[in-house]
């Protein structure tokens, strides 16, 4: 059974470490939204040496790829939040900040991953240095104001061809990181005119550059929650696409359209939605025993009513549940037994209600205290409702389940 080893604990210390200096103070700003996580997230890169790690890991994967050798089978040049430090990193910003660890898992997670597993050599080279040590910001466009859930078949972004060019026009909303980013993939259908139905036509993925004529970012949302990671929308009025910027260059690709790549994709955000959970409750369970041991009613401490008692056994309970799910997601991922869709979308979902209910009963716990915003079970709870909507609503998620079960 996995678990923590001394050196992940020391990772955690120094985590934490980073978390009290360079993030807390900073927290009302990051919440919101004045301030950009962005810089934050390069000093956590610089600080712990990820950036170097990036670039080191992406110039040995592109060496590889050119002289033809499939080496380790893995691209490299990102910090994975698989392993267990990736996993640590991540729950630990989710306890304090759930965007600010949203907006560094889309670029250095959704938007790296799909050019390093689709792209050519060229277009590795030509995006990916800037993008795995966040010097650059990435988004990945998928989610359209009319198809939520419903990704693939009510998508109606459109590229058409023009000579050996495409031509973008659409629109995609609730995109994370879309107000800043400097490079997005965007998905989108090809619209030929040859009597397939518009549901079923071609997905391509793209790669485009802030500032293209005709590309317009929008400033970030409101929101309930994840306050600290920019979401927005974006526009696209016949944006001139020219081949070298299609994930592949070529709409036939040996490892499947853009309907593939996003799958893979969904299955990775959804693995990656319980160590977030798995942050949220750690901090709703920390927060909880220290209030219940030092608040008094009735000149009792009330950890020692029953009723409280139990609470706090729940929470534990959810912990233990979800911090499994997560080791055996490390423990897979090492032994390169790869997660299907289904499965992560049972830990989504599981993860995901959990952290919510653990978050809205610390709120119940704290009572009128818990309803302010100078305590900070306010902020975890609605950070952990987004859980249940981001990466695909937990209803789809049910339905992803029983396919993979009926199959």
């Amino acid at each position: 059974m996995y678990q923590w080893s001394d050196e992940d604990l020391m990772f955690r210390e120094a985590v934490r470490g980073f978390i009290a200096k360079e993030i807390t103070p900073h927290i009302d700003q990051l919440e919101s939204g004045a301030l950009p996580p962005f810089d934050i997230i390069r000093k956590l890169y610089a600080t712990f040496g990820l950036d170097e790690m990036a670039r080191e890991g992406l110039a040995k994967a592109l060496a590889r790829e050119e002289s033809g050798s499939t080496g380790s089978g893995k691209s490299g040049g990102g910090f994975s939040g698989a392993g267990g430090m990736g996993v640590i990193l991540n729950s630990e910003l989710a306890g304090v900040s759930l965007g600010l660890v949203a907006s560094m898992g889309v670029s250095l997670g959704l938007t790296v991953g799909t050019i390093r597993s689709r792209g050519t050599l060229a277009q590795k080279k030509r995006w990916l240095p800037d993008l795995v040590t966040m010097e650059k910001v990435g988004a990945w466009a998928i989610t359209e104001p009319d198809s939520g859930s419903d990704a693939f078949g009510g998508m109606k972004s459109y590229v058409r061809r023009d000579g050996a060019d495409y031509i973008l026009n659409g629109r995609k909303t609730f995109i994370t990181n879309g107000p800043h980013a400097d490079v997005t993939v965007v998905y989108a259908k090809l619209d030929e005119q040859d009597g397939t139905d518009r549901r079923d036509r071609k997905v391509l993925t793209f790669v485009l550059d802030k500032g293209m004529p005709g590309f317009v970012q929008s400033p970030a949302f409101k929101k309930m929650g994840m306050n600290s990671s920019p979401t927005g929308e974006l526009f696209f009025e016949n944006v001139r696409i020219t081949p070298d910027r299609l994930l592949g260059e070529t709409e036939n690709p040996a490892k499947g359209d853009g309907k593939e790549s996003a799958k893979e994709s969904f299955a990775a955000e959804r693995i990656g939605i319980a160590s977030l959970a798995l942050g949220i409750i750690n901090e709703c369970h920390r927060l909880c025993v220290e209030y219940a041991k030092s608040r008094k009613l009735w000149g009792k401490e009330i950890a020692q009513f029953q009723l409280i008692q139990l609470k706090l056994a729940e929470m534990e309970i959810a912990r233990i549940n979800v911090q499994n799910m997560v080791f055996n997601a490390i423990e897979r991922t090492a032994a390169g037994d790869k997660v299907t869709l289904a499965e992560a979308s049972a830990m989504k979902l599981y993860s995901s209600r959990a952290a919510t209910e653990v978050a809205m009963e610390a709120v119940q716990l704290f009572g009128g205290n818990g309803y302010m915003a100078e305590y900070k079970v306010e902020q975890l709870a609605r950070d952990a409702k987004s859980l249940m909507i981001y990466a695909g609503s937990n209803e789809i998620q049910v339905t992803h389940i029983a396919k993979g079960l009926i199959s």
